[in-house]
């Protein structure tokens, strides 16, 4: 018989399971949020507690602005669903997309209306769905224990080389494959 292996979790001995939590943003705008307060506290200094979208044309396209004294510092942007991404691109095509960052959904309504969900009969239904994920306590990952025991644990720390190599990653351009089918007669 196989012999089992005990991984580095398993010797974990934090109180993370004794309660279920989640992070801000968590059904959709979860990276949006993470970012928007990642980067208001590490670049100017502002410590953001509440997040304020602001709906443009529809629900499923909304900012978010950091200001300080009249001047814009972060404008942050979701769009869900197809309609909204294709404006998106377009923006982007004539070059007058004012945002730092934009989470961009196929699914309309985002994440908890995705493809994947058992399909909803109306949009209170999808609202009750919306509570029900934010209701356990969010908490921030970097402050959170057991995530600080995984990164000790598995990687050396949170800015070990390990780390580094394991969980970041840059820009790598893919190039054309040259085949018989893109051959133009």
């Amino acid at each position: 018989s196989p012999k089992l292996l005990l991984c580095p979790c398993s010797r974990l001995s934090s109180g993370a399971a004794e309660e279920l939590s989640t992070h801000p943003g968590g059904g959709s705008g979860g990276y949006l949020e993470h970012i928007y307060r990642h980067a208001a506290k590490e670049l100017f200094g502002i410590q953001v507690d509440t997040i304020e979208y602001k709906p443009l044309k529809n629900k499923d396209f909304q900012e978010v602005t950091l200001e300080r004294e009249g001047t814009v510092l972060l404008h942050f942007a979701l769009a869900y669903g197809f309609r909204n991404i294709q404006n998106l691109v377009q923006k982007l095509k004539r070059g007058k997309c004012p945002y730092h960052y934009v989470e961009v959904m196929a699914c309309p309504s985002g994440c908890l209306n995705g493809g994947g969900q058992i399909k909803l009969e109306s949009k209170e239904q999808l609202q009750q769905v919306e509570r029900l994920y934010e209701s356990p306590k969010a908490e921030i990952p970097e402050e959170n224990q057991a995530v600080a025991e995984l990164y000790q644990h598995w990687l050396g720390g949170r800015d070990s080389q390990k780390a580094l190599a394991v969980l970041h990653t840059q820009y790598h351009p893919v190039e054309k494959a040259d085949s018989g089918f893109n051959i133009k007669w």
